[in-house]
């Protein structure tokens, strides 16, 4: 097997196994309870799987200014999952549409519970 033959059926398996992380991903988001465990299934499996397939794809296309566009592709997914699934908790947070009885320390209760002075100051103003 030349190396064309090898890097088509590595990128196959990267394929398929990004796939199958992405499936996973969508069948979390489906089929667990409550937002903190869906959130979790959004981000880490569907990055991973995603990451899987750029590779798998790159494995194929092998031109560099395809590469370069899925390096961007994916350094771009890796930048804004964390934010989004962080903006995401932060709501459902605010929200109270997740289970408190799960969590095992809450840093972010006391400060929603606080008034925000600053807006206090403006309106005394």
């Amino acid at each position: 097997m030349n190396w064309g033959a090898t890097a088509d059926v590595a990128g196959a398996v990267c394929l398929l196994a990004g796939a199958f992380l992405s499936l996973l991903a969508g069948i979390g988001m489906l089929r667990l309870p409550d937002v903190l465990t869906r959130m979790h299934a959004a981000t880490k499996p569907q990055s991973l799987g995603l990451l899987f397939v750029l590779l798998g794809a790159g494995l194929w296309v092998r031109t560099a200014t395809d590469i370069a566009t899925l390096v961007l592709v994916g350094s771009f997914q890796l930048v804004t999952s964390p934010v989004a699934a962080h903006m995401v908790g932060r709501a459902a947070y605010r929200a109270g549409r997740m289970d408190q009885s799960h969590l095992v320390v809450d840093e972010l209760g006391p400060e929603v519970r606080q008034p925000d002075v600053r807006q206090d100051r403006e309106r005394e103003e």
